[in-house]
Order: C-alpha cells, then sequence, then structure tokens
C-alpha cells in the first residue's frame, strides 16, 4: 500500500513537471512570434484591385479632379494659388489637397496656413521635427494614406529608422530605452501629439515641457501641424481618396 502510494506520487510529480515544461514551451513561440510579427512587416505595393469601385483615376477620389476652366473667376484664382510653379503642386491637383478644391475659398484660405505649418514662414521649419510630428498623427489617427506619403519624406529629413519602426508600431515611449535622436524634444512631440489626439486636452505635465522647449508659438505652431493633418485624415475618410496602383501601404493596422 505504502509502495502504491508512493508510485502514484512520484507519476503526479513527474505528470506536473511535464506540464509545467508545456506550458513554458507555449509561451516561447507566442512570444517569437509577436516579435517576429513585427520584424517581419511587408509593404502591400497597390493594385488596380485593391481600389474600390466608383473610384475616379484622375484623382483616385470619389470626385473627379476639379479643372480650371470649370471655375469661376473666384475659383480660378483659388486654384492659382494651389497650382502654379512656385508651389509643391505646380504639375497639378492631386490628394486630399486636390479635394479641397471642390470648396475653392475655403481651399484659398487654408493652403497657405498648410504650407506654413509644414514648412515655416520662410522654408526654415525644422523638417526632421516635422515629419516626427506628422508620423505621430498619422499613426495615431491610423491614416494609412498619410503614414505611407510621409514614412519616405521622415527618412529623407533625416528621422532615424529606429524611431521611425517606434512610431509605426505605436511604442509607448515608456517602452522605447534609449534609442538613437529620441531626446527630450523628441519625446516631448511625440507625447504631445498622441495626447491631443487621443486625450481630452493635454496633460500639464506635457504642455509644460512643450512649453520650456518650444514656447508658447512653438506649442501652438505643433498643435496647428496636428489640427492640420486631422483637417487632411477626414478630407481622406470624406472623399475616400486612395494610393495609387504601384505605391506602398507601409503602415500595419493595429488592434
Amino acid at each position: 500500500m505504502k509502495l502504491n502510494h508512493l508510485i502514484m506520487t512520484a507519476c503526479v510529480a513527474v505528470l506536473a513537471a511535464v506540464a509545467g515544461i508545456a506550458a513554458a514551451g507555449a509561451g516561447a513561440p507566442f512570444e517569437e512570434a509577436e516579435s517576429a510579427q513585427e520584424e517581419t512587416f511587408t509593404p502591400h505595393v497597390v493594385t488596380p484591385e485593391d481600389i474600390p469601385p466608383g473610384i475616379h483615376e484622375d484623382s483616385w477620389a470619389r470626385v473627379p479632379q476639379i479643372a480650371r476652366d470649370s471655375l469661376d473667376a473666384d475659383g480660378q484664382r483659388a486654384y492659382d494659388v494651389i497650382v502654379n510653379p512656385d508651389s509643391r503642386y505646380a504639375t497639378g491637383l492631386r490628394g486630399p489637397i486636390g479635394m479641397w478644391m471642390n470648396s475653392p475659398l475655403m481651399a484659398e484660405h487654408l493652403f497657405p496656413a498648410s504650407s506654413y505649418l509644414r514648412f515655416g514662414a520662410d522654408g526654415n521649419r525644422d523638417q526632421r521635427l516635422a515629419e516626427l510630428a506628422i508620423l505621430t498623427a498619422a499613426r495615431a489617427l491610423n491614416s494609412q494614406y498619410e503614414w505611407s506619403a510621409h514614412e519616405g519624406l521622415g527618412r529623407n529629413a533625416g528621422l532615424e529608422e529606429e524611431i521611425i519602426e517606434l512610431l509605426r508600431w505605436d511604442t509607448p515611449l515608456a517602452d522605447a530605452g534609449e534609442l538613437s535622436g529620441l531626446n527630450e524634444p523628441e519625446r516631448t512631440i511625440i507625447r504631445v501629439v498622441r495626447e491631443l489626439i487621443r486625450e481630452p486636452k493635454l496633460s500639464d505635465e506635457a504642455f509644460e515641457a512643450a512649453q520650456r522647449i518650444f514656447g508658447n508659438r512653438g506649442l501652438m505652431d505643433i498643435a496647428g501641424l496636428i489640427g492640420h493633418y486631422t483637417l487632411v485624415n477626414y478630407t481622406l475618410k470624406a472623399f475616400d481618396v486612395q494610393r495609387p496602383p504601384g505605391s506602398e501601404l507601409t503602415l500595419p493596422m493595429l488592434p
């Protein structure tokens, strides 16, 4: 009887150990797979089949591109504010700004503001920090179009690859660790943008840090830039503006 009890006790212990090993082994592949998911993300190249029905090829949106000769005198004046040899739209309307021309006077007033917010009064805006803010906003808004349009611009402006990945996966700043280029100004911009989009108001801590680093004018410009890209996002959603076939979609959709 005693021998049988000892044998049964030993069997239970062995089964418990095996179950513990199995449980531990079950966790590891999941963690590795989750990490590998980030590392193996592959951008999607847009094909003609990806374009929804009802999208016009001249605008890649729900409505066709506005032609200058279809506008009245006020509309043509507004058109020329956007499309002119000195503009970033010298070759013609495109994307969400093209949709603004469905309300020409709105476009006439907003386009100079968008240029100032992105590039500064004399083109003196720090483009690395501007693109950092834009990419943070695109991720927080889940705006595939804006992220895919600006990822390369951010890289070209000198934004470090590790910071781009931090933004792509919406990594909390507390989990970011020490990354090259991720100093107090960059951390403050990321925090301010995320809070502006996701919280009822900017926290006192984020406000005080931004005010100290960028001043009241700089903080207002950051808020204005994020307001601009929120408007751009609403424009994209309202008119279902698509990235054209052949372009890459580089923002993974997160839960």
